[in-house]
């Protein structure tokens, strides 16, 4: 051997002891160090993971009635993600879907579309990367041929699932207190990490309005999963591991069904009651309140919709009806969301004021026709003058001379256009500590705060305008002037005074803040807090619906706690001798013609009458009350927007809600108990899902045995759908994404 063959040997040895070593290295390196992610991939290849979706909590009335539950929907889905990796991006899929459906295959490419700008509905909102809901009112029949031809709807499944049901009891709709579901975003998805979706189920689904989103934590409850064992063909062979879902918690709210059914028919019975008389009223708003604990019994809005029309998705036309002013924009709750001049029921604030700021609470004041302040004459309603009074007299026959008198003269002590360095604003400051202009604190997302305007508001508003209204005082209004002269004109001069010096806080802003006009807005629930803080003696109470959130068997989880309230600085004499001017106004005032002939005896009602203006629309009509008298307990509000005068829209309203209350009337049935209160115990509440049986693709069969003799995945709990402890719901065939089989002759597996 020669030297160079010696040598070659050597480097070869070199190199394959090299290479044996590198590979030694490497397999040390797979098997020790990377063990764990390749047992990983090694497992992900042959299992499945599901989501067992948490059946979602109900919503339950007062007396444990089901405002929303749950009901068993089978639900067709379509993996987008899948579809789109195919050769023609899942047209022959969805067309063949589309036959079995009875659709289009149009109809299912615009529900599997991603939402986004310019993009109509339907369209998906949710996370790419979902399965998309495409029919939730599939029958068994056709279910069972999707899932029994997998190799034709590859990335289609079909599930037995719990959707959203509103049984309305009590005719109590509510549909803006409870809110809605929609799919989760993959943003919000994100954040959720270790989950695997693999299916469609509750878990996508959170909640964007109402209690339904207040309350999403506790309703929604925690997914389970279920590790399915699955051969090379995707055939599942068994159970690997599986976790059980927690379903979401019952939420026991403060509602009534029958008062808030109550409420929503007065309210719509005023809406038509005052189009007849040739008024354009066009919504409404009602609230029954607790005084003592601000529990809130009924929240009603007009106009309304219907809650269900969320479930299984929502087409363009429906949703812009919910969001457009032509149907009255459904969507908005006019209780808590809508803000209108409260008129002369914002009174019990002014007076508190006036009081507060020196004038006497048993005083005789003048009440004339009209009252100048400044250069202009503020009048009563239709000019009338009533000669002397006291203030008790003022509230029930609602005199605004006195008011204005009150606030004019205010107003010059502050120094009047040129103000003092600290003006003192009496009035101002006491509608802020009634609650008036900021949020009541009700749970309930998207409350409006009101207005109340001051001299820092107004100089922020006109800084905001005056660009536009300098605008309009050199041009005019053109368009306007062809039609309607005298209005142009009148604008014109509004827009050339508040160019040049809408900074001001005038005379007339005081004298019109003092009865609940101009500037001033406040919510209907906004109102029924102060007349409650009124009626209960000076507490102002925050608002709640949700009292606690209950199990499906009664076991509380925890209690909803009532927030503290705030002590009105108003001197309790002074309370009590507004709450009996306006106990006159329902015998001898301003409501006496809408109350005749009511029941006193059975239930002693004192309120305020509002009727405020609105420059080129018809009086919004307000009723502010609060009952018993001697033992107040419920404070009920009405408005009424473009209904015309408080005393013939709302007044009646009013009325109608409390008949409802306590049964007066032939053949009433009381709602309230012999003590007068509606129930305050914690219901226990029903079964989580309708017990009645949903649709299912046949009778339940025994678990049959997978090849390696391994019994097939089926219902985790045997309560079923029907399961009132909130069990998962059991799938109509597997619930994986693409490349799961399903039952195919021969195989003898059931997935």
């Amino acid at each position: 051997m020669t030297n160079r063959t010696h040598l070659r040997l050597i480097i070869l040895y070199v190199t394959v002891g090299a290479l044996l070593l590198v590979l030694m290295g490497r397999l040390w390196t797979m098997q020790v160090l990377e063990g764990r992610h390749y047992r990983q991939v090694a497992a992900d290849n042959r299992t499945r993971d599901i989501v067992v979706p948490a059946v979602r909590g109900m919503i339950l009335d007062d007396q444990g009635r089901a405002l929303v539950r749950n009901r068993t929907a089978l639900v067709v889905s379509a993996d987008r993600t899948v579809l789109m990796r195919q050769k023609d991006r899942g047209r022959a899929v969805l067309t063949r879907l589309a036959g079995v459906l009875g659709t289009t295959y149009e109809d299912l490419v615009n529900k599997t579309r991603l939402c986004g700008p310019g993009i109509k509905r339907p369209c998906w909102p949710g996370s790419p990367y979902q399965p998309i809901p495409v029919d939730d009112k599939v029958d068994a029949k056709r279910a069972l041929q999707i899932m029994e031809r997998q190799e034709d709807f590859p990335g289609v499944t079909a599930q037995v699932q719990a959707v959203r049901d509103y049984p309305r009891p009590g005719g109590a709709n509510a549909a803006q207190t409870l809110g809605y579901l929609q799919p989760i975003t993959q943003e919000e998805l994100d954040k959720r990490k270790g989950l695997k979706v693999t299916g469609y189920s509750g878990v996508d689904l959170i909640g964007r309005d109402g209690l339904e989103a207040a309350y999403d934590a506790d309703l929604r409850g925690e997914p389970g999963f279920r590790r399915l064992l699955v051969d090379s063909q995707g055939r599942v062979t068994g159970t690997a591991q599986e976790k059980a879902a927690t379903p979401g918690g019952n939420l026991v709210t403060s509602i009534d069904a029958g008062v808030q059914g109550a409420a929503e028919k007065a309210v719509q019975d005023a809406v038509k009651s005052a189009r007849s008389q040739g008024k354009h009223a066009d919504s409404g708003a009602a609230v029954v309140m607790d005084v003592q604990t601000g529990h809130v019994a009924a929240l009603a809005s007009y106009p309304t919709y219907d809650p269900s029309i969320w479930t299984g998705g929502i087409s363009q036309d429906q949703y812009d009806a919910l969001l457009g002013k032509k149907k009255g924009e459904p969507l908005i709750s006019r209780a808590t969301q809508g803000q209108f001049a409260p008129g002369s029921t914002f009174k019990i604030s002014s007076v508190s004021a006036a009081v507060a700021d020196g004038y006497d609470l048993h005083g005789t004041y003048s009440c004339p026709g009209s009252y100048d302040v400044g250069n202009r004459a503020f009048r009563n309603f239709e000019g009338e003058s009533k000669g002397s009074m006291s203030l008790h007299e003022a509230l029930v026959v609602s005199c605004d001379t006195v008011f204005y008198k009150f606030a004019y003269e205010e107003w010059l002590r502050d120094g009047g256009t040129k103000p003092k360095k600290n003006p003192a604003d009496p009035m101002v400051k006491m509608a802020r500590q009634w609650g008036f202009g900021k949020k009541t604190g009700i749970d309930l997302p998207s409350e409006s705060a009101g207005r109340i305007p001051d001299r820092a508001w107004k100089t922020a508003y006109w800084d905001a305008t005056k660009k536009a209204d300098c605008k309009a005082a050199k041009d005019g209004y053109p368009d306007l002037e062809r039609s309607d002269p005298s209005r142009a004109a009148y604008l014109k001069a509004v827009a050339a005074e508040n160019c040049a010096e809408g900074y001001v806080w005038r005379a007339g802003d005081a004298a019109n803040f003092s009865v609940g006009q101009g500037d001033v807005l406040s919510t209907p629930l906004q109102l029924t807090r102060a007349y409650a803080a009124l009626a209960n003696g000076g507490r102002l109470v925050v608002p709640r619906i949700a009292r606690a959130v209950v199990r499906a068997d009664g076991t509380v989880v925890r209690r909803v706690p009532d927030p503290p309230a705030a002590k009105l600085p108003v001197d309790p004499k002074v309370l009590k001798y507004v709450r009996g001017g306006l106990d006159g106004v329902t015998k001898s005032g301003t409501a006496a013609g809408a109350f005749g002939g009511f029941d006193f005896k059975t239930v002693d009602v004192a309120g305020k009458t509002g009727t405020a203006e609105v420059y080129g629309k018809d009086d919004t009509s307000w009723f502010a009350s609060f009952a018993p008298v001697d033992n107040p307990r419920y404070a009920v509000v009405v408005m009424i927007s473009q209904g015309g005068q408080g005393a013939n829209a709302a007044a009646p309203a009013v009325r109608q809600i409390y008949e409802a209350m306590y049964g007066l009337g032939k053949g009433g049935k009381p709602m309230v108990g012999k003590d007068g209160r509606l129930p305050s115990e914690l219901p226990r509440p029903e079964a989580a899902i309708d017990p009645e049986p949903g649709p299912s693709a046949g009778p339940p069969a025994g678990p049959s045995a997978g090849p390696s003799g391994t019994p097939s995945p089926g219902p985790s709990t045997p309560g079923g759908a029907g399961d009132p402890s909130g069990a998962a719901i059991p799938t109509v065939g597997p619930s994986l994404q693409s490349g799961a089989a399903g039952r195919r002759p021969g195989t003898g597996v059931t997935p």
